[in-house]
């Protein structure tokens, strides 16, 4: 429309020569000076860099992830993937998986656009991201520097930081204790569902069998150590098969699935093996 009016006004003048080579002089120079339009570029992300929440609800009372069998994503999980000229590769399982290392978390730029598996980034939800582990993977990620623990959900990809770990969401974050600090170290343990529901159908209290021998000193001598090691009451139950005595060396009363996992951690360290929990 602005054009269309300009070349009317310069054909209204052009029988005044003067006049219509100002009219096209003032045209040209108003071109000239007018700002170009900007291109249209589409951007996933309408903030430039990561930020809080402004307003952010009470996160601390947001429960952990509760993990569940389900199949791997169909998006997410290629063999491997390409990002900032760098090839990353997705492990095929997470059986066992286990690292140290330092954790960080994103937050407002992200809320509300798709992860890496196809859902939409909720920051308010125990979730994380995470460059190798298969979409989704449920994990544990301890603080080391507080002790504390959470359930998280893998459903993206990150952080593209080489001294990072796992991104997790603002919520995790702030039940972790580092959301204002911005970065933790960090256990993160890959949770098998299948097991992580047979144990909330445990009956508490266990104790954690390490051993059974047949000799009476080395089973005193073993509970001695473990008292020790563990910081632990340690008793030893005397079992008859077959003419045989067996002193069965057990760690115990515990009362929570923590103290569990943290006690098998230490004896596996100790060279061990895999201890054996038993009701009273």
């Amino acid at each position: 429309m602005r054009l269309f009016l300009a070349r009317s006004f310069i054909a209204s003048f052009m029988k005044r020569p003067r006049l219509a080579i100002a009219a096209s002089a003032l045209l040209i120079l108003s071109a000239c000076s007018s700002p170009p339009k900007p291109t249209s570029q589409s951007s996933r992300y309408q903030q430039a860099q990561d930020a809080y929440p402004a307003n952010p609800p009470d996160v601390s009372q947001i429960p952990d992830a509760v993990p569940q069998i389900e199949p791997f994503s169909r998006s997410g999980n290629g063999p491997t993937y390409r990002v900032l000229g760098k090839t990353y590769r997705v492990l095929p399982h997470n059986q066992g998986y286990q690292a140290i290392g330092y954790a960080s978390w994103y937050g407002t730029k992200f809320h509300g656009h798709a992860t890496s598996n196809g859902e939409i980034y909720d920051m308010y939800k125990m979730t994380a991201a995470h460059k190798h582990l298969p979409l989704p993977t449920y994990a544990r990620v301890t603080n080391l520097e507080n002790g504390r623990q959470v359930i998280v959900r893998v459903n993206d990809r990150g952080p593209f930081h080489d001294n990072r770990l796992i991104d997790l969401s603002y919520a995790a974050a702030h039940r972790l204790g580092f959301h204002q600090k911005g970065t933790a170290k960090v256990k993160v343990e890959a949770i098998d569902p299948k097991q992580w529901q047979a144990q909330q159908n445990q009956v508490w209290p266990v104790y954690l069998q390490v051993a059974s021998l047949s000799s009476a000193p080395a089973a005193e001598k073993l509970k001695a150590r473990l008292i020790q090691s563990l910081g632990l009451p340690v008793r030893i139950q005397r079992q008859q098969i077959q003419q045989q005595t067996w002193y069965r060396i057990q760690a115990g009363p515990l009362y929570d699935q923590n103290s569990l996992n943290q006690a098998s951690t230490q004896v596996r360290g100790q060279g061990l093996g895999q201890p054996l929990v038993v009701n009273p």
